[in-house]
């Protein structure tokens, strides 16, 4: 049973006439008789009586009526849904994001891309990079902003976008005893080797920004000393405020708390010369999705908005302290 049986049924049961039901649809008598007795014969039934000339419905066409319209007011509703999928007026975007970044960026690139397509759902989980790649690849995400190098050859393509500077949060407070552990020296930068016997607030796993500071130690010669671990970023920075400890964390999630102090971590020589950018330790931010699905029409609709905000914030002096687009015009 096809759908254009059942619109060539609908339309003669509609007008009573072979040759007026044709006209009505365009195509030739004897192709729409042609396909009405298909019809019968596959349902094994005559769904028309012809008698001197009336068209009437027999019982069986009287029975089928009702279901073919339902079926081909579906298939309408259907094409229109997808209709409006593709004209960006329903759908949906998942996307995951670094704490970061939801803090610091994401909040305004959101804004923009419902103002301009209210009907698309956004859904966003914030999380850590190695935790967002793997949603990404089992296909819960559309698409996700990670931190590179990806770790394990994953099967995403990855668009580097950002570089964001890490540094040193502190309390700021007295330099009395009780504090002197957490009270870092006051330069202008510090150094890894700053961090030995210190007491550190570190993430949870699944954090890169944990794997990172725990690599850069031992890269240093010395294990880190946890004071706390496990929490996610708002729990880190709350546990330094309160003098917990330190932590490595990107200069931008450091913004509006003013009993935090960020200072910047540089890389020993060696590694300097070696080609990093700029002063100090740094990760670079990427825009990541499925090698082996397409994007939804949706999906690279907030992609282009995205790399089209970064662009104009990056030329503008727009983007958050301590952090650099790697996009150009």
């Amino acid at each position: 049973m096809q759908l254009q049986q059942l619109a060539y049924f609908v339309a003669v049961a509609e007008v009573r006439h072979f040759t007026q039901a044709a006209e009505l649809l365009r195509v030739a008598q004897p192709s729409l008789s042609k396909q009405i007795r298909a019809l019968e014969t596959e349902l094994n039934a005559p769904l028309f009586s012809r008698a001197r000339g009336n068209i009437t419905l027999t019982p069986a066409g009287e029975a089928l009526l009702p279901l073919a319209k339902r079926i081909l007011a579906d298939v309408d509703t259907a094409r229109l849904e997808v209709q409006e999928l593709t004209g960006l007026r329903r759908g949906r975007v998942r996307l995951g994001a670094t704490p970061s970044l939801c803090a610091g960026l994401l909040a305004d690139v959101l804004r923009r891309f419902h103002d301009d397509y209210p009907g698309i759902q956004l859904l966003v989980e914030e999380g850590g990079s190695r935790d967002l790649v793997k949603e990404l690849t089992r296909g819960s995400l559309d698409l996700a902003l990670v931190i590179l190098p990806l770790h394990g050859d994953p099967p995403l393509d990855t668009t580097p976008i950002l570089r964001e500077y890490l540094v040193v949060a502190s309390p700021v407070g007295s330099d009395d005893a009780d504090s002197r552990a957490t009270q870092m020296p006051r330069r202008s930068y510090l150094r890894i080797e700053d961090l030995r016997n210190r007491p550190l607030v570190m993430f949870r796993p699944g954090y890169d920004l944990r794997e990172a500071t725990i690599s850069a130690c031992r890269a240093a010669g010395f294990e880190p000393r946890f004071a706390v671990e496990g929490g996610e970023m708002d729990a880190v920075l709350r546990f330094v405020e309160a003098g917990l400890g330190i932590a490595v964390v990107p200069s931008m999630v450091l913004a509006g708390r003013p009993g935090l102090r960020g200072t910047p971590l540089v890389l020993p020589d060696e590694e300097a010369r070696r080609g990093h950018h700029g002063p100090g330790l740094l990760r670079t931010i990427a825009l990541a999705h499925r090698k082996d699905v397409d994007l939804t029409h949706a999906a690279r609709a907030f992609q282009d908005l995205l790399l089209t905000f970064l662009v104009e914030a990056g030329a503008a002096a727009r983007l958050p302290a301590g952090v650099e687009t790697l996009l150009r015009d």
